[in-house]
Formats: C-alpha cells, structure tokens, sequence
C-alpha cells in the first residue's frame, strides 16, 4: 500500500535524499514538500557566483518544475509549515495547507546567527543564506555605495568578493586576529588577508562591532575602539544555528539540532530529520559531504533498509 511522505524543506539534502528513493522504492510513497522559499530545489553553494553575476539563478537549479511533475511529486512553493501534530500525523502551513504523513522528514536547514547590537534590524542589515538574500544585495550593489561584511569565514569572503565583483566599497569586520581562524593557521591568514586586500577589500581583523547606526536606515557601523565606518549595506556572515524551533515545538527532541539516531530518525518513529538541522550522535553537520550521506541513509530507511546508517565525517 502506497504510504504518504510529507518533506519540509526543499534544500540540497532532502532534495539528494529524493533521489535516492526514487530509485530504491520509486512507488512506496505519494511524496509531498512544503518549502519555504518561494521556488524550486537548487545549488545554495554557487549562491556566490550568482551574487558576483557570473551565473544566472536557472544556471544552479537542481531540480526544475518539470521533475517534480514528471516523479508524480506535489510541491507547496512559499508554504512555511507552522505546526506539526503528531497525534492526527498532520503538518499545516502558513496559507493554511494541512498534509497528513505516514512519514515526515524535517530539513529546516539553518539560521543565521544575528549579532545582537544596537541596530541590527535596521533596513540595509542582511544575511547571506539563501537566493532572497542575494537578491537584495544585487539590488544594494546597484548604488555602487559602501557595504561592510561582518565575518571573516568563508561565506563572509564569498558575500565580500561578490560585491566588490558588483562594483560596491567593501570592508570585512572580523573579530579575531586572522581570517578563517578555524581552518587556516595565522600564518595562512595573514596571506589570505593580503590575497583579500590585493582585491580591492578592506579587512579589520579584532574587529568588535557595537552597534549599527543610522536614520531609519543603514548609515554606519561603530566598533568598540570607537572606530567608524560608513555603510549603506551591512551584511552579517558569523555563522549559523540548526533550525530546530518547529521541532521543539512540535515535542521532538531537540539539544543543538534534531535528535536522530544513525538510521536519521527522531524520538518519533514516524519522524525523520536530516541536515544541517540534524544532530545525530552528538554532531551538528554543516558541509555537504555529510548531508549527502544523511541524505543516503534517509533514503535507504525509507526505502525498508533498517540496516543502514549514519557514519561520521570529519
């Protein structure tokens, strides 16, 4: 008997995970997805190619319109789920769309961590996560004014090389002595930051922001040591947390993200989790080797292998 599978979230894993299903058990489930964004499954790593213009968007979707039509699956575009009940097995979205489930994977993904100084929501501050974002920043870029990244890791250099690519002022705001601290040693950091600067980029390294500033609107950034930098755009790149709130809510386990065993299953049996809002045996995954092996292993106890699983990954 054919058994109802409802996805939330749209993103590379549980798209990855889709894959692997239609080809183990390509008939075991009606599969519905809600997603959050309004728009299709695509690559969120080459979001920096689309933000610096060498890529159009439709250059880095993964699966178009037409897949979904042709694999027989109902995908709800703009659909945030709001509530999960787990007693009458049903999931409702925010344009009130109630999809009962035999099985429900969860793959919320991540937020951005928000430094929470003065002025952090004023128009003009930005985070750099998914297309929405990108959008904003190519219409920011258009002034060709000054824009200050906060955040030296590798999504904060691929924000600021992708805006100074679209003509803008950029400044990085880092809060520790090097660049990428946690995977380059100082010395690699220091030749980063020159191999930055060499570009046009301006780097402050034990950089503390203290507040963002501004009549109604992004005009400055004041850091601790009094400092002030000009900024009609500021974009905030210094991590990100699993999206487990509607979990949580929902009565599933939660510690830094999901609870799921080596098999991607909660403390519901009903109920999946995979991605970077998943923690499973104590580790939260960012990286997409990782996500594509849950992904796998998602797939694989869907399809009736209760024998496979999780293996971790540096």
């Amino acid at each position: 008997m054919t058994e109802k599978l409802v996805i939330i979230g749209n993103g590379m894993a549980p798209g990855r995970m889709l894959e692997h299903l239609l080809e183990q058990a390509p008939d075991r489930y009606v599969v519905t997805i809600f997603n959050a964004e309004p728009r299709v499954n695509y690559d969120r790593i080459m979001l920096s190619p689309v933000l610096s213009g060498e890529k159009a968007f439709e250059e880095i979707i993964i699966h178009g319109d037409g897949w979904y039509i042709a694999n027989g699956i109902t995908l709800y575009k703009g659909h945030k789920i709001v509530a999960i009940d787990r007693t009458a097995k049903t999931v409702t979205s925010d344009h009130g769309v109630t999809e009962p489930y035999d099985k429900l994977v969860i793959a919320t993904g991540s937020v951005p961590f928000i430094i929470p100084v003065p002025g952090h929501d004023l128009p003009g501050v930005l985070t750099y996560r998914d297309l929405d974002d990108v959008q904003a920043m190519l219409l920011a870029a258009q002034s060709r004014a000054k824009a200050v990244v906060i955040g030296g890791g590798l999504l904060g250099l691929e924000a600021a090389a992708g805006l100074n690519s679209q003509g803008m002022d950029v400044t990085v705001l880092h809060v520790t002595p090097t660049l990428m601290e946690r995977q380059l040693d100082p010395a690699a950091g220091h030749l980063l930051q020159r191999a930055v600067e060499q570009r046009g980029i301006k780097v402050i390294t034990k950089a503390n922001t203290q507040a963002i500033t501004g009549k109604g609107k992004v005009e400055q950034v004041e850091l601790a040591d009094g400092t002030i930098i000009p900024a009609t755009l500021v974009v905030m790149a210094v991590g990100i947390r699993p999206n487990a709130a509607l979990a949580k809510q929902a009565g599933i386990a939660v510690s830094r993200g999901i609870v799921v065993d080596g098999g991607m299953r909660s403390n519901d049996p009903n109920i999946y989790a995979l991605g970077e809002c998943a923690e499973v045996n104590g580790q939260v995954y960012g990286l997409v080797a990782p996500l594509y092996e849950m992904a796998r292993v998602a797939a694989s106890q869907l399809a009736g292998n209760e024998a496979a699983a999780f293996v971790h990954m540096d």
